[in-house]
């Protein structure tokens, strides 16, 4: 070091002089000496002092301070830092980059020819798997139960309503459905009623019988070749079992829904909107979505069997909010079968008409009439008289009673417990007479 930068001249101290005896007017490899203040560096002086200096000191308004960097040491960079001069360049550089490629997009696009709208001869690929229907699925029951299932039209002067039913017998021709779907076009000159089947073909039906008072009705139709329904039983249904509803709700033939059974023994008032039937059934309460025009349609379990005749919804304007009604298959096929036999159906009567009615205690049916010489003046029940167990089997509201002494043949003996007067319960034997 003393060799290369100490000064030729004897008695002087720093570094040597540039050749030339002058300082070089730039920084360059061979003339080092591009600042007029070189002579003065303590970097450059091998004889300068060595001492500490004092802390950095920074005014952020002249100097924005010293170079912040991270904790493995590597230079942070802040918008700040930046000049105007390069902050300008980077933007004209991303205005220039997406300039030049919106124009080439634009370009290639305007530029590219377009394949034709049509194709002939195009043929979409299919998939030829299997597909596997099972046993007992709702697809499976539908296909065997559709054929079973009609809609109903009846025709009245300029005005008609549609409904449905189910074939039964298939030599006579017989079909059931309900008395409200056909009472209005029974004795009417002029009156039709036609039974479509599911494969589009019609017949005209005749009225074989009706029962108000259980809301069925037989028709029958001269066409072979039917499709009858089987029919189940009413003690092999519990609630929860998956059911299947089949009908023509609002004129769409062939329709399918499903659900389970929801509850049983359902006492439900059915009366009115035309027609004369005037009943309560014991239903057989499910959420499968059932609206107008499923009136007589089947409901069937899981093996396909009916279970029961759609017959009513608790609605709220109209249509279905998950709660439908259908008669029991067993009521079903007692009704239909007087019906063929006679034409007309007989029910047990107690003779008394009664309101539900609650005594804070228990509920119960409160007797308002007893007709005179009724099973229920021969057994002594008066009027006032609450009715709360027929056969043991509680009663709760008029329309449990209905329903529990329908439940037996005219002639009948049943033991009805009542309560009167405010005081104990006691039992009273009835013979039921006929209806």
């Amino acid at each position: 070091m003393l060799r290369a930068f100490r000064p030729t001249a004897a008695g002087l101290s720093g570094l040597q002089d540039p050749p030339g005896g002058r300082p070089g007017r730039r920084r360059t490899a061979t003339g080092p000496w591009w600042k007029s203040d070189a002579r003065s560096d303590p970097w450059r002086d091998p004889d300068a002092p060595v001492a500490l200096g004092g802390p950095a000191v920074y005014d952020e308004e002249t100097q924005p301070g010293p170079v912040i960097v991270d904790a493995r040491g590597r230079k942070k960079l802040r918008l700040r830092d930046l000049s105007v001069r390069v902050s300008a360049l980077v933007l004209l550089a991303v205005l220039l980059v997406g300039a030049v490629g919106g124009g080439l997009g634009w370009f290639f696009t305007r530029t590219a020819s377009e394949s034709p709208l049509l194709a002939p001869g195009t043929e979409l690929s299919e998939v030829d798997a299997a597909i596997d229907r099972e046993p007992g699925s709702v697809s499976d029951i539908a296909a065997r139960v559709t054929p079973a299932v009609v809609s109903i039209e009846v025709r009245v002067g300029q005005s008609g309503a549609t409904g449905s039913g189910v074939v039964i017998e298939a030599d006579d021709g017989y079909i059931v459905t309900n008395n409200h779907v056909v009472s209005g076009a029974d004795g009417i000159d002029g009156a039709e009623i036609r039974a479509v089947f599911s494969d589009g073909s019609g017949s005209a039906a005749r009225i074989v019988g009706r029962d108000p008072a259980s809301d069925i009705a037989v028709l029958k139709v001269e066409k072979p070749g039917l499709v009858p329904a089987a029919l189940g039983k009413s003690e092999n249904v519990v609630v929860g079992d998956p059911v299947v509803a089949i009908g023509s709700p609002l004129g769409l033939a062939g329709t399918v829904t499903t659900g389970i059974v929801s509850a049983l023994e359902r006492p439900v008032r059915l009366a009115g909107e035309g027609s004369d039937t005037n009943a309560v059934i014991s239903a057989v309460q499910t959420d499968a979505p059932i609206n107008p025009g499923n009136s007589g349609g089947a409901l069937v379990d899981a093996t396909g069997a009916v279970i029961g005749i759609n017959t009513a919804i608790a609605s709220v304007g109209g249509g279905s909010v998950g709660l439908g009604f259908a008669i029991s298959i067993d009521t079903v096929r007692d009704i239909a079968e007087q019906l063929i036999s006679t034409g007309t159906a007989v029910h047990a009567s107690l003779g008394v008409s009664a309101r539900s009615v609650t005594d804070v205690v228990r509920n119960g049916a409160l007797v308002l009439n007893v007709e005179p010489g009724s099973a229920a003046a021969e057994a002594g029940i008066r009027e006032q008289d609450i009715v709360i167990a027929v056969e043991g089997k509680q009663v709760r509201s008029s329309e449990e009673l209905v329903v529990a002494v329908d439940a037996y043949d005219p002639g009948e003996t049943v033991t009805i417990e009542i309560v009167r007067g405010g005081g104990t319960s006691q039992e009273l034997e009835v013979t039921l007479d006929a209806a």
